[in-house]
């Protein structure tokens, strides 16, 4: 396997891309190449290796063993490469760079209006793109990098060898219900009177899950009473505010709206108190752009435990 050394990150980035689209043409398109020029690399590739890389069907083209353990080193030295180009070029023109992050729907409400402002109060000149949605949705920007970094509930990440996740803070969060809500009249309320108004809600991290469905009274293979699953925390208070729907969601992201009294953290006391673990999550071996390092201690520093406030006169 010596010979991978002369294979040169052109000739990589073909394997890579015959693998991905798993066709000839679609491939050769995709890296600019006519299909004769396109096989040739790969054909030269394989010689170098002396192993067939792919087996080539009717339909797609599929890697073989060899072709799998090539890829994985390709992968590898591509982004590699690319970290490095883009690491010299920072150093060389002492670049503050252009950012794009993610946030998932707590830190969103919560955490990045701040960080917002205080980029474009310190940091006019620089141009970010933030991308608001699911941790899995991130994960996949990230690993097309798409993102420098993103910052989320980790609980449901992948430990991964690619990623590097990195926890920050914990922050608390409830259950709570619009103002005279019928829920509220009773003395003491159990988790299971809950199920009847439907409950509103982030997409949930699988151990918070478990911890709802055994205060329920549910089954593991029951399904929650979510009637309203979005990323949209804002829409979610909006709903809530305005119908008998429960809102399951950090004390943090309600701060304004319990301090008016618009909304109330319902007392439930089969019903375990829920905590985000917020974290930050970027690829291994990718060195931050100042500002991305500058958003990231941001974050890391504005993820403080919080607990219900109570509601103003």
């Amino acid at each position: 396997m010596h010979l991978i050394a002369t294979m040169d990150l052109r000739r990589l980035a073909h394997i890579v891309a015959l693998a991905e689209e798993r066709h000839f043409g679609r491939a050769a398109e995709k890296v600019h190449l006519s299909q004769p020029a396109f096989s040739r690399s790969i054909q030269s590739a394989e010689s170098e290796v002396g192993l067939p890389l792919f087996d080539r069907g009717p339909i797609e083209a599929t890697p073989t063993a060899a072709g799998l353990l090539v890829l994985e080193r390709a992968r590898r030295l591509l982004f590699e490469s690319r970290c490095l180009q883009r690491d010299v070029t920072l150093f060389r023109e002492q670049k503050l760079g252009d950012m794009a992050f993610g946030v998932g729907p707590f830190p969103a409400a919560t955490l990045l209006p701040g960080l917002l402002v205080a980029l474009r109060t310190r940091l006019p000149a620089i141009r970010t793109r933030v991308m608001v949605n699911n941790w899995g949705v991130l994960v996949e920007q990230l690993r097309a990098e798409e993102l420098d970094f993103f910052v989320a509930d980790i609980r449901d990440v992948p430990r991964d060898g690619d990623l590097e996740v990195r926890l920050c803070g914990r922050q608390t969060g409830r259950l709570y219900v619009r103002r005279g809500h019928p829920l509220l009249q009773h003395q003491r309320l159990t988790a299971a009177q809950v199920a009847p108004y439907g409950l509103a809600s982030v997409r949930l991290p699988v151990s918070v899950q478990a911890q709802m469905r055994l205060a329920l009274g549910l089954e593991p293979q029951d399904r929650l009473p979510v009637a309203l699953e979005c990323d949209d925390i804002p829409l979610l208070k909006q709903v809530c505010l305005e119908s008998d729907t429960v809102l399951a969601c950090s004390d943090e992201a309600l701060r304004a709206e319990v301090a008016t009294g618009g909304l109330v953290p319902l007392d439930l006391p089969d019903l375990p108190t829920m905590q985000s673990e917020m974290g930050v999550v970027s690829l291994k071996g990718r060195t931050h752009a100042p500002v991305a390092r500058f958003a990231v201690d941001f974050l890391a520093s504005a993820v403080l435990p919080s607990g219900p406030q109570q509601p103003g006169p």
